[in-house]
């Protein structure tokens, strides 16, 4: 039973992270593009902000339930005294998802700060600069998160 509950904590954290990546990235970001810089500024930031407020616990519980369920598994094995390895996808989905973790630390942390910098300068070029910075390693995060859920479907871990 616990180990369900973490899969499915695990897997809807995954959706909100990646899901919010993609919405950002194909939907909002191409609507504000007609909007004057002032006024796209402005509109990513507030949207960033309320974004980064969930993927920061998000991120956490994504960690947090997948070295939960690998202690589980190594645990069992041990247990039953069977030598048994970490299936060798784990082991890239976990690497795969510090490496997301990592530039989503870089976003929140250091380009967003930028962006909240330029919005309250009222630098709007210096706040377009930031988000294509941010759009950038988002993009990146995306593909990573992507090829996770690609690598766990494939491997029959969903």
């Amino acid at each position: 039973m616990i180990y369900a509950t973490l899969k499915t904590l695990h897997v809807l954290s995954i959706i909100i992270w990646v899901g919010g990546m993609a919405f950002t990235l194909f939907f909002l970001r191409p609507a504000v593009a007609a909007l004057e810089p002032p006024l796209r500024v402005q509109l990513m930031h507030a949207v960033l902000r309320k974004f980064f407020k969930a993927v920061l616990p998000v991120s956490i519980i994504t960690l947090a339930t997948g070295l939960w369920m690998m202690a589980i598994f190594s645990s069992q094995a041990t247990q039953s005294g069977v030598a048994v390895r970490m299936p060798w996808h784990w082991m890239v989905m976990a690497v795969l998802g510090l490496v997301m973790i990592a530039i989503f630390g870089h976003i929140r942390f250091v380009l967003f700060k930028r962006l909240h910098k330029a919005l309250a300068e009222q630098a709007w070029s210096a706040g377009g600069a930031a988000l294509a910075s941010i759009r950038v390693w988002v993009r990146a995060n995306l593909v990573l998160g992507v090829l996770v859920v690609v690598l766990a479907v494939a491997a029959g871990s969903l």
